[in-house]
């Protein structure tokens, strides 16, 4: 319906046939905050997504239409500035780098609009880059492969928007395949596809309706905490380049030379790399209850190691213990609001929803929304013009 509403707005605006390109959302089911310390995630592609319609024009303008905000932008391609609506300026940042890489764009019209909750953690930022980036690839014929669309879409989010965000979000969003998870090298990117049918279990997120910006939050000063880890232990000799190098060993040999801060941030990341290992080991047994243990643990870290929950988040997860068709609860996503994602039996989400809303209204005054998702393929063109 969402992508028949979008073609035709499409075509009732701009009088022509657009390409349409599907982007989803994303989950990571362990491994947060570890993409940007070159470590190990664990994420995947989920059945939320945005639509984009896409065609050329014969204008030296591009036409820009958010769908679900009713708001409009224009710019010329070949010189534009930072767009005042927030938004506008994921796409911009797309287009800046493709013209820092030498491509040179025509004029083009877009509408998109989509269903991935803004602020839960799902990523809709890497949505609008990496489906813009699908659909201008498409259109004008650049030749990218999904992993220069995956670095581009993260440059543009560091270098135009100014969040310093890893290539999880992006990585996840282009390559994502249906009922199976990835094990990213945020290094190298080398990936590996783990298959995640988990018969009689949903993936069920909440979320917090506590939204949060990144690019204005704790996000950066986290990064520069874990720089900061990393440039302490080079002053004592240590050849690494940053956190994926460093083992719980060396952090306890060089405490001294860390502020209380500074240690807890490391730690916290150095022992997430080896839970994603650990939990992908245990996919392959079919263990799923020893998976759920380890995104029990991911949380406990995440709220007081690397200290970006929130007390939403926490009462969340809190609460799923106390119920044994929930294997698994962590915060996902860049934390201070957002969801929680949760691995639950089928038949136990209906009631486990109404009853965790009930609890949540009542503690914070605040609904508690609802998301189920399936694991689907990545950013895809779904119809030629």
């Amino acid at each position: 319906m969402e992508r028949t509403l979008i073609a035709d707005t499409f075509t009732s605006l701009f009088s022509a046939q657009p390409i349409l390109v599907r982007s989803p959302g994303r989950v990571n089911l362990i491994g947060e905050h570890t993409d940007y310390n070159d470590g190990f995630v664990l994420p995947a592609a989920i059945n939320k997504e945005i639509v984009f319609a896409v065609a050329p024009n014969d204008l030296s303008r591009c036409r820009l239409h958010a769908y679900d905000l009713k708001e409009s932008e224009e710019f010329d391609p070949n010189a534009f500035s930072k767009s005042k609506k927030g938004w506008a300026n994921y796409l911009l940042g797309v287009v800046d780098q493709l013209k820092q890489q030498g491509f040179t764009l025509g004029g083009f019209d877009v509408v998109f609009g989509g269903n991935i909750p803004q602020g839960a953690g799902m990523s809709s930022s890497a949505a609008l880059e990496c489906g813009i980036a699908t659909a201008l690839n498409h259109l004008f014929d650049l030749g990218l492969d999904q992993t220069s669309i995956a670095k581009l879409s993260q440059k543009a989010e560091n270098e135009y928007v100014g969040v310093k965000c890893g290539i999880m979000d992006q990585f996840a969003n282009v390559f994502g395949k249906r009922n199976h998870v990835i094990r990213l090298d945020c290094r190298s990117l080398a990936y590996e596809y783990f298959p995640f049918e988990i018969e009689g279990y949903k993936i069920v997120l909440f979320d917090t309706n506590v939204s949060h910006s990144l690019a204005s939050s704790e996000y950066n000063v986290r990064r520069q905490q874990c720089e900061e880890g990393v440039r302490l232990l080079q002053q004592h000799g240590l050849e690494i380049k940053n956190l994926r190098d460093v083992t719980l060993d060396m952090l306890v040999q060089y405490k001294s030379v860390f502020d209380e801060v500074i240690f807890r941030r490391c730690w916290y990341v150095v022992e997430e790399n080896k839970r994603v290992e650990e939990a992908c080991y245990f996919l392959e047994q079919g263990d799923l209850e020893a998976f759920g243990k380890k995104m029990y643990e991911s949380h406990e870290g995440l709220s007081c190691q690397y200290e970006v929950s929130c007390p939403e988040l926490d009462f969340l997860v809190e609460q799923t213990r106390h119920h044994e068709q929930v294997v698994g609860a962590r915060m996902m996503g860049g934390g201070f609001g957002g969801c929680t994602i949760n691995l639950v039996q089928e038949a136990a989400v209906e009631p486990l929803a109404a009853h965790l809303q009930q609890l949540y209204q009542q503690q914070f005054d605040r609904p508690l929304k609802v998301y189920v998702g399936d694991i689907v393929h990545g950013t895809e063109l779904i119809r030629q013009a």
